[in-house]
């Protein structure tokens, strides 16, 4: 068992709050992403877990036990850092090998753990390089290597991808999505990228402020975003937002898009006066009559298999419609828009939703 508890965890630096009575399991063999802004509070998060930090106010247990107060080579956890971390001087063997030194184990078994993670990083034929010698790509294999070798209970990423060019982020994204399938292992990952999190994540912590917003899995964040903070942060581009009115008719409470069309929306509950609707672009249609909005296109972007039109409407915000990557709109093309009802979401005041996808459920 490897799950890691966090109860009533809080921490402070001076008078400072960073961290405010967060209580969070990781579930052992889960991929958890903690994902949010800068300042958000997820890297401290992460180094608490593993000792580099300390805990002001609550526990933290790993694989049943409290560790809290441990040193950070008790805890059987191994960090993977951003800037990789390794000894220049050290050959990649070295890198791999000096931690297990430290703690005394003997020559053959160290040998064996780096063979095996070296094999399963496709890396062997680079032991007797030295960190100047490899990319970026192959610099964070070693240090990922260099945590596999420790057996940990737990891997804790820390933004891992994020000074590596576009494509290879791509690259050692699925990498390290199939490592996580082989070994089977706890793994929690710090991101402020949310695709890094929606392709990676068994669930996603989005963090803002201090505070939780949202844990889910990422259809969940994504289709049912429990706050308006999480609509807009995960997705892109993000979640569209329009100021509507609540209209009941009869028994029913519906809204009354832009057009003037009044909209009924089942399963809303306790909402009334303004709200702000919320609709992602691929749920935003383009028809020839019955239009829930109208608006002129201002600017298109052409994605290859999507096309993405920026459309002002008649009567409301500038907003993003996905279209067919053969779209044949054009700049100033008068568009009518039809809302896909069951991937609506509504937001009070308060930045909570009040209706979430029916089509998710």
């Amino acid at each position: 068992m490897s799950d890691i508890k966090l109860s009533n965890v809080s921490k402070t630096f001076g008078t400072v709050s960073v961290i405010d009575d967060l209580t969070l399991t990781v579930h052992s063999g889960e991929f958890l992403v903690l994902l949010g802004p800068s300042g958000s509070g997820k890297t401290t998060i992460l180094r608490m877990i593993a000792g580099l930090e300390t805990i002001d106010k609550g526990t933290l247990e790993i694989g049943g036990h409290r560790c809290e107060s441990l040193p950070p080579g008790q805890r059987q956890v191994a960090m993977v850092f951003q800037n990789y971390a390794l000894y220049p001087h050290m050959s990649v063997s070295g890198n791999m090998a000096f931690g297990l030194e430290n703690i005394g184990l003997g020559k053959a078994e160290i040998a064996a753990r780096i063979a095996a993670a070296a094999k399963l990083l496709e890396m062997t034929s680079l032991l007797e390089r030295y960190p100047a010698q490899l990319s970026g790509g192959q610099r964070q294999r070693v240090a990922i290597g260099r945590a596999i070798v420790k057996q940990p209970k737990a891997f804790l990423f820390d933004e891992p991808l994020s000074n590596l060019d576009a494509a290879l982020r791509v690259r050692t994204r699925v990498e390290l999505a199939q490592l996580h399938q082989r070994l089977k292992s706890t793994v929690v990952y710090v991101t402020h990228d949310q695709t890094e999190a929606m392709t990676l994540a068994d669930r996603v912590v989005v963090l803002n402020n201090r505070h939780v917003e949202q844990i889910g899995t990422p259809m969940e964040i994504y289709h049912r975003p429990a706050t308006r903070f999480v609509a807009g942060f995960v997705g892109s581009p993000a979640m569209n937002f329009i100021q509507v009115k609540t209209k009941l008719n009869g028994k029913k409470i519906g809204i009354v898009a832009p057009s003037g069309k009044w909209i009924a929306l089942p399963g809303a509950s306790n909402i009334k006066g303004d709200v702000e609707l919320g609709i992602r672009p691929e749920s935003i249609n383009i028809v020839d009559r019955d239009a829930d909005a109208t608006g002129q296109v201002k600017i298109i972007e052409r994605l290859g298999e999507r096309t993405l039109l920026h459309v002002q409407l008649d009567k409301g915000p500038l907003i993003i419609v996905q279209d067919s990557g053969l779209s044949k709109l054009n700049i100033n093309s008068p568009v009518k828009l039809k809302f896909n009802v069951s991937q609506i979401s509504l937001f009070g005041p308060d930045g909570k939703s009040s209706l979430r996808s029916a089509a998710s459920k």
